[in-house]
């Protein structure tokens, strides 16, 4: 397999027979996540004691104290949300940057780094304009509202759902069509697919409602410098998929090239690819769109002891 591969050889590569039941396995999966994820414990007790970590101080209560600070507190507020439930999908991107990274043409490492830089271009350019705008749209962001409709649904959490069910639906669109069973509109063109993948994680951000990035994004639009805005979110959405290229680095640079080779046999990176999109994509619209609203009485999810 050459460097970023296009999908159509991939897809032809995976056994027909095993596509639906690859989309059924990836669509349980995610279901089967928002089941049992534990917001409370992914939020508070990883979240909130890595940046309090960090940061040597309370990040919830500790006022960030100027642009400086602020820089800081972006970078290591993305890194503390990794595994929150608005960030998780990140992984989804995993299999496919790994994959694009063989290229006997080129270093290892130049390989590696290639289809992360690509991927960080779509994070980078989304984060950058919704920060800017958000800055000039100011207190009247859904985002920052602290009103409810109906129930007591926070306005805030609306726009959440709505945005993380459309990432999550472009997400299964491209496991689908990794497997094989819907078009693909990157046949062939695989720097697209992974600088739409980077700007559908950009796109976290938009919807976000983790305690911590709306205190950064409070202190961004006190500023009234859409600079300053963009530049903290670029750094929030960095610090959000450090983890992920850190593991994409050790795939191809740790393993030799026999990740790579591994998934080099017939059909092998159409499904993995596949099945992480969908399951991650099904995580997304489960969770957001299905759970959150029957917290609020909004229709009905199961739950478990931990996160009732």
């Amino acid at each position: 397999m050459t460097a970023l591969a296009s999908s159509t050889s991939r897809t032809e590569l995976t056994p027909a027979r095993r596509r639906p039941v690859a989309a059924v396995a990836g669509v349980l999966g995610g279901l089967l996540l928002a089941v049992l994820w534990s917001f409370e414990f992914v939020d508070h007790v990883i979240g909130d004691n890595v940046a309090n970590s960090v940061l040597g101080t309370d990040a919830k209560q500790t006022a960030i104290a100027g642009s400086a600070a602020g820089v800081v507190f972006a970078f290591v507020s993305g890194f503390a949300g990794t595994f929150t439930a608005c960030n998780i999908a990140v992984f989804g991107a995993l299999p496919d940057v790994a994959e694009c990274s063989a290229a006997p043409r080129r270093s290892r490492l130049a390989a590696a780094l290639a289809p992360l830089g690509w991927l960080a271009l779509g994070l980078v350019s989304v984060a950058a304009v919704y920060g800017f705008l958000a800055v000039l749209v100011g207190s009247r962001l859904p985002q920052l509202s602290t009103d409810t409709v109906g129930d007591g649904l926070p306005v805030r959490l609306v726009q959440a759902s709505v945005v993380f069910g459309v990432i999550g639906l472009a997400f299964g669109w491209l496991g689908l069509a990794a497997l094989g069973l819907l078009p693909d509109p990157f046949a062939a063109r695989p720097v697209a697919r992974l600088v739409t993948l980077g700007a559908l994680v950009g796109g976290f951000l938009v919807g976000r409602p983790y305690p911590l990035f709306h205190k950064l994004l409070e202190q961004a639009v006190d500023s009234h410098n859409p600079f300053y805005g963009a530049l903290v979110l670029v750094l929030q959405s960095l610090g959000n998929v450090l983890i992920m290229a850190v593991l994409a680095l050790l795939l191809v640079l740790g393993t030799r090239g026999a990740f790579q080779r591994w998934l080099s046999r017939p059909g092998r990176a159409g499904l993995l690819v596949g099945v992480s999109l969908l399951a991650l994509g099904a995580f997304l619209v489960f969770y957001w769109d299905v759970r959150l609203p029957a917290r609020f009485g909004y229709g009905w999810f199961p739950t478990m002891p931990w996160n009732a």
